[in-house]
């Protein structure tokens, strides 16, 4: 499956925002977790978009994607 760069971007910006909330408590971590969600929505819209517009499963396409950022194949080299 063919995945767009913008989608790779966006999920990794929703997983570094994510990682960000270990060690944070009170104030600093609801703060945290807003962006955390926010990126989180963004990305999720941009793949059921993407989704729809290339006709593909949008879980699948999330999958895809996470998958990815997640576990990248190794450079060739």
């Amino acid at each position: 499956m063919d995945i767009p760069d913008r989608l790779i971007a966006l999920q990794q910006t929703a997983d570094a925002e994510h990682a960000k909330l270990t060690g944070l408590a009170d104030t600093e971590r609801e703060t945290q977790w807003k962006h955390w969600y926010d990126a989180a929505v963004t990305v999720q819209a941009a793949i059921t978009e993407h989704a729809r517009e290339a006709g593909l499963s949008r879980a699948a396409l999330e999958s895809e994607v996470k998958k990815a950022v997640r576990h990248p194949a190794p450079a060739d080299g």
